[in-house]
This record gives structure tokens, sequence and C-alpha cells, in this order.
């Protein structure tokens, strides 16, 4: 198989090393995990640095098999650990967190897909953490389902986060057992249980889309009222991934970034090295907007 060599644009930043290693501690000590780890995500000592983190609840066992993801699908998922979400508010309040993303593991063999441990996690930081701290949660599609949407959305989160992450074509290939139309549906639910509501979705390129194809997504998410979009490199995990097609120039990603403002999106990260919660706390300004 030939695989592609990294370009140069794709280094990725050494700034907030210490940071990270100082978080790194408190994960161990306090037995939580961060997406920013498990994903292996190049930005994590830059978001640290920053004073965002991004928490993946449920495990890191994922019942689905999406060939472009590094999350852990061979073992079978452990039962929710119920005094989670007391640990990641009292580390968020430690860490003195502004700004804190919420994610998963896709969780099908629960019935509720996580939803209710989402709605603690969201409760638990409402509780013990400073009224000013904005809580952004990155759902799995629920099966699709808009109770479980709703009791998310009742919980009070700031931003409701979806990704997409690529074009229906590849949906296949890329994200079997998913799909291109559920996850369009389940940020409408989301826009629709609660118009002010922030939504976000996210993407990835590289993968063999074309230009039109993303002009195509890129105009499904606004139709889907999606507010905030970001856009990044896809870079395989390892030679047992699906390959990357091609390594997109940067140039292409500030034409992305042009093209969606144009449609209407708010705010929009375009960038190689972009990941969905890349400068994730910039969100905050948006939301003391509509607040």
């Amino acid at each position: 198989m030939n695989v592609l060599r990294k370009p140069a644009w794709l280094k990725s930043s050494k700034l907030g090393a210490r940071k990270a290693s100082e978080i790194s501690h408190y994960l161990r000590e306090y037995n939580l995990h961060t997406v920013c780890e498990s994903a292996r995500c190049p930005n994590r000592g830059e978001c640290f640095e920053r004073g965002t983190a991004t928490f993946m609840i449920l495990g890191e066992r994922c019942t689905r098999r999406c060939s472009f993801c590094a999350v852990e699908k061979e073992l079978p998922p452990l039962s929710p650990d119920l005094d989670e979400p007391r640990r990641i508010a009292e580390l968020v309040n430690k860490l003195k967190l502004k700004h804190v993303v919420v994610t998963t593991v896709t969780r099908d063999d629960l019935a509720d897909g996580g939803a209710r441990h989402f709605v603690a996690v969201i409760s638990a930081i409402h509780r013990l953490c400073p009224p000013d701290t904005t809580v952004e949660v990155l759902v799995s599609d629920l099966q699709g389902v808009k109770e479980l949407v709703a009791e998310i959305i009742d919980a009070r989160p700031d931003v409701f986060n979806h990704n997409i992450e690529t074009v229906s074509r590849l949906y296949p290939r890329v994200r079997p057992g998913a799909s291109y139309e559920r996850s369009l549906q389940v940020l409408r639910f989301a826009s629709e249980l609660n118009r002010d509501l922030i939504t976000k979705s996210g993407f990835m390129v590289g993968l063999g889309e074309t230009e039109d194809e993303i002009m195509s997504l890129m105009k499904d998410l606004r139709d889907s009222a999606v507010d905030i979009l970001t856009i990044g490199q896809y870079m395989s995990p390892s030679r047992n991934h699906y390959p990357v097609q091609e390594y997109i120039k940067p140039a292409v990603f500030s034409l992305y970034k042009g093209e969606a403002l144009k449609l209407g999106f708010s705010l929009v990260e375009s960038a190689p090295l972009v990941r969905s919660s890349y400068r994730a706390e910039r969100v905050r300004k948006l939301i003391k907007k509509r607040g």
C-alpha cells in the first residue's frame, strides 16, 4: 500500500507541553479520560494551555467500527461509571477550566445511548463549578432518537455538537453503522428543541471527497441550522485504518472557510490541524452575545 508522506504544514505546535503534562497527571489521579489523548489529537497541549479540555465519558471502547478512528473497538464496553460526573466536575474546578467539552464513544449497547450520563456530567459541572463555566457536548447520533437529544438539551449545555465527519458518498467505507441523514437529523432536532442553543458540527478532508461534495455538505449543515463549523485534515492513526487519500493544502482550507462564512456560519475553524474542539473556548463570546 502506498502511504502518502506528510507535508511540512502538518507539524503540530509544541505550545502547552508543560500544561499537557500537568493535566495528564491529574487525569490519572482522577481516573478520567480525554479524547485529546485517546484520539491522539495534535493540539492537546495548546488547548490545555488555553484552559480547554475534552473529557471522554463512558469509557474508551466504542461499539462502532469507523475506519478513521483511533479509539478502541476490539473489546466490549464497560458499564457506566456512576461516579465519573462528580470527578469530572471536581477536576474542572481544580484546573479552573473556563470551557469544558464532554464527548463519548458511541454506546449502542446502552438503551439511552449514554444520554443520561451526559445529563449527569452537565448537571455536576453546573452544581460544582463557577457559574461562568461553559459546557459543550459532543454527542454520538443517539440512533436518531429525538427524545434522547431532548434529555441532553434539557440539562442546559451551552453548545450542542455532533460531527458529520465526511461526505455522504464515503459513509459506507468511513462510517459503517452511521447515517449521513441521521446525523443531519440529530443537528436539526437540537435546533428545533432550543432555538437559542448554539449548534456545531465538523468534518475531515483528505478521504477522497471532491470540492463539490464539500460545498454540498456545508450547505446541508447550514440548512440543518448549524452555527459553528470545524474542518481539519484527516490523518490515519495506523496502516490498519482508512488511508489518507490526499493532504489538502492550507489555501484550500482558507477557501472552505470563506465559503462557509458566506453560507452564514457564525464561527468557522478551518486548517490542517483543526479538530472538533480546537479553540473551542472561542464560542464563549458567542454564548455571551446570545445570552
